[in-house]
């Protein structure tokens, strides 16, 4: 029998939930059982999530590999696709570069339209933006003899101080260069 990553994660969380709302006592084998079960899907969970990193790792170095290695990279996403990978702007970039062959054309088909249900999926599932939270009457600080602590105002930012002496300007503090005058002609002579 075998179990989708969702199913496996209903199937932990049902666990978790029989062993924690039981009204009958569970005997302490029934929950050494229930416990070995739960290692063993968490278990199972891990090992898929290492494959598909590794799934994923040799798509992309076949894709690297392109043109070249065509038939591998078009059989490997295939079956990334079957297993629920969602693929990314490079593989779709690749496929339609490489859309003259017609195996790469009905992949790139089944490829977008898996990509466009994953960018629904995550727009329709997107949370609203979080407001700012404010501090309310009655929050569980406040008690009954206590005063209420008052909201901390912001801090104005320091001011610069006016300093004691004027600030001196690039020209004060880097005086120009001068040019070298050139020695006078009774020197230049006598040499």
């Amino acid at each position: 029998m075998a179990f989708s990553a969702a199913e496996l994660h209903v199937l932990r969380r049902s666990l978790a939930h029989a062993l924690q709302s039981s009204s009958a006592p569970l005997a302490a084998e029934e929950v050494q059982d229930c416990l070995r079960l739960a290692q063993s899907v968490d278990d199972v969970v891990q090992e898929a999530a290492r494959l598909r990193a590794f799934l994923v790792e040799d798509l992309a170095r076949y894709r690297g590999a392109l043109p070249g290695s065509l038939s591998g990279y078009l059989e490997l996403l295939q079956d990334a696709l079957a297993a629920g990978y969602e693929p990314v702007p490079d593989d779709l970039a690749a496929l339609r570069a490489l859309r003259a062959n017609p195996v790469a054309a009905a992949l790139l088909d089944r490829a977008q339209a898996v990509a466009e249900r994953s960018v629904r999926r995550r727009l329709s599932t997107t949370p609203a933006p979080r407001t700012r939270l404010l501090a309310l009457a009655g929050g569980r600080d406040e008690q009954p003899g206590r005063p209420t602590p008052q909201p901390k105002q912001p801090k104005e930012p320091p001011r610069p101080e006016q300093p004691g002496r004027p600030i001196p300007t690039p020209g004060e503090v880097f005086p120009p260069r001068r040019k070298p005058t050139p020695p006078p002609a009774a020197e230049r002579a006598a040499m």
